[in-house]
């Protein structure tokens, strides 16, 4: 069975059109990485667990904040290793990009050192147009933007 990820697509309106915030994963392997890298908040779900819990609980681990809601359903994603699926639902929320606070991982660096080190999983977090985010975003969560974007543009002409 596929692995199961669910996230949160956080957006607002700003000076006429829709934003969306993405995050930046941390550690040295991304460090240099811009384009295609970043992600849209979200994490592994639990055995067991809701998926819009595990959004939510995921988005408050990356990002030291848990919008409240009303949550949209935007779709299930196969992502292309074929690996894991990554579910995803919409929020407006406000969110000061420059107070995230992300929790850590710990890992051996540099290789074959013999040293840990502990990592953010998020080393920043910025809020971008779609066109941006399109640039910005994993290739394989492109297709969560795109239908997101698509259940927007009725509501927000802007977009």
């Amino acid at each position: 069975m596929a692995k199961r990820s669910a996230g949160l697509v956080i957006h607002r309106q700003h000076e006429g059109r829709v934003e969306v915030l993405l995050v930046h994963p941390g550690g040295p392997y991304w460090a240099k990485k811009d384009a295609g890298s970043w992600s849209i908040p979200k994490g592994l779900v639990d055995e067991g667990e809701d998926e819009l819990a595990a959004a939510r609980r995921e988005v408050r681990e990356e990002i030291g904040h848990t919008p409240d809601g009303p949550f949209t359903f935007v779709g299930s994603y196969k992502q292309p290793s074929g690996g894991k699926i990554v579910v995803a639902w919409s929020v407006v929320a406000e969110i000061d990009t420059d107070r995230i606070v992300s929790n850590s991982f710990a890992m051996e660096w540099p290789p074959h050192s013999g040293l840990t080190q502990e990592f953010p999983e998020v080393d920043r977090a910025a809020w971008f147009s779609l066109d941006e985010a399109d640039v910005k975003l994993l290739p394989g969560q492109r297709p969560i933007l795109q239908d997101f974007a698509r259940g927007i543009v009725g509501a927000h002409p802007a977009a």
